[in-house]
């Protein structure tokens, strides 16, 4: 599958790459070292997560991340 960043906010990326791997807040956050709130907290908008949070995700889940300039 494919995810253009550009369509979407910060917390509906984390939500859909959760989704794509069916794990719940929980089952991530375990994968990445975090705790379920800090997860909620994401997904919520409450905190926004950072590239090295994004790298550590994409790794866990066997996920590549690609720029690519127009």
């Amino acid at each position: 599958m494919k995810l253009n960043l550009n369509d979407y906010s910060d917390r509906e990326i984390l939500k859909i790459l959760r989704e794509w791997n069916n794990l719940t807040q929980e089952d991530l956050a375990k994968k990445i070292g975090k705790n379920k709130r800090t997860i909620y907290d994401y997904e919520n908008g409450l905190y926004t997560f950072n590239m090295k949070i994004l790298r550590k995700i994409a790794k866990e889940l066997n996920l590549e991340i690609i720029i690519k300039k127009k």
